[in-house]
């Protein structure tokens, strides 16, 4: 899950790591309001998106005065934001973070996120800040510093100074370095974090470290240990259609084809797509409706799917070994029944009791084209897709 960045920033408050005076604004009037109780010569207006690249796309700009933070502000509120990391359409603008602007002096990327080969947190630091850090990797990795930290001794006064002496820090700035080092380690376990990122991460002119951007991502699985970071959910941000779906335990992602695709288990669904672009077809989606799926659930997935207008047909690619394949059977003609749907269905099922299932299909009054394995339910996908378009 991600969250905005004022939102980020607040939790870095939390946790006495300094960050520019600022708050978030959704209105011109706020905006206004905010900036004149900010003591500072000038303002920052930062678009509020779940995405990278905003100054890049003119959603960060500095305003010199009151008037200037009101343009900027009608200008942006209200819009849709199209970044790098973005689809076309962009990321709607409802939020605007208001903050005073800060000397800089240098600044340096920060990050930090689990390595699952070495089992550690992994903290990384680069005096190349301000940039895209997948760029730096690619074109100067040398710059990119890290030290992975040990779950049992935890992060240690030597790879503070590691990290410090690699940025350039001397003295007051690599404790202080190690200050905002320990609170993120306890900011991402306590929180359950699985990226933290501060890019840039400044000296200011007077020789203070402060945190300019900030950047939390949270491990899904662990959200429900934190309702207080569940509450700060932006659904705006989020796909419609991804978003329905997780209220009903579905994992799903849009996608440009034609062919809607229901299967249970994330690896079984990438193989699915991969056999519909072998025989010529377009995955409409990835939809995963997990092991244990219901009548319920398999309704819901119908629904979503269909929500789609490019939708052709549907591929149901169902393994029954945690539910039978007789009750998925029943399940999917229940669905179909309740949803009402009008094109070509085809369902592969395999596991167990899959011969009592295969034959509730073909004794349903339900137009329903059965797969004998995975390759023969693809071919039969696209074919009724290219034969609808015949």
């Amino acid at each position: 899950m991600n969250i905005h960045e004022f939102q980020a920033k607040q939790l870095f408050r939390d946790y006495g790591i300094a960050v520019p005076a600022g708050s978030p604004a959704t209105s011109v009037s706020e905006a206004v309001a905010v900036a004149r109780g900010i003591d500072s010569d000038g303002w920052m207006v930062k678009a509020q998106v779940h995405a990278g690249g905003r100054g890049k796309a003119g959603g960060v700009k500095r305003a010199g005065n009151v008037e200037e933070v009101e343009q900027i502000s009608s200008t942006l509120l209200g819009t849709h934001l199209v970044t790098h990391q973005t689809t076309t359409e962009g990321q709607p603008v409802n939020t605007l973070l208001i903050e005073a602007t800060s000397s800089i002096e240098r600044e340096m990327y920060f990050g930090m996120l689990v390595d699952r080969a070495s089992k550690r947190v992994v903290m990384m630091a680069s005096t190349e800040g301000g940039m895209d850090i997948e760029e730096v990797a690619a074109k100067t990795p040398e710059k990119i510093l890290s030290i992975a930290v040990s779950p049992v001794a935890g992060l240690q006064g030597y790879q503070v100074r590691e990290l410090g002496f690699g940025l350039g820090l001397t003295g007051d700035q690599i404790k202080a370095l190690g200050t905002i080092m320990r609170a993120l380690y306890l900011l991402y376990r306590d929180k359950d974090c699985s990226l933290v990122e501060i890019n840039p991460l400044i000296t200011t002119t007077d020789g203070q470290l402060m945190a300019l951007d900030a950047k939390i991502t949270f491990d899904d699985n662990a959200l429900y240990r934190h309702p207080d970071i569940t509450a700060l959910l932006d659904a705006s941000q989020d796909d419609e259609k991804e978003h329905h779906a997780q209220q009903f335990g579905l994992n799903y992602i849009s996608l440009d084809g034609n062919i809607g695709c229901m299967v249970n288990g994330a690896g079984l669904a990438m193989a699915t797509m991969d056999l519909i672009k072998l025989h010529g077809g377009s995955p409409a989606n990835f939809l995963d409706v997990g092991g244990g799926t219901s009548a319920e659930k398999v309704a819901e997935a119908f629904k979503l799917i269909l929500s789609d207008d490019k939708v052709k047909a549907i591929l149901v690619n169902i393994f029954g070994g945690i539910v039978r394949c007789d009750l998925i059977a029943e399940g999917i003609i229940r669905a179909v029944k309740e949803v009402g749907i009008s094109i070509p269905i085809i369902v592969r099922l395999e596991g167990t009791n899959v011969e009592e299932g295969r034959a509730i299909l073909k004794q349903s009054d339900l137009s329903i084209i059965t797969g004998d394995d995975l390759t023969d339910a693809a071919s039969k996908a696209v074919a009724a897709v290219q034969g609808e378009a015949s």
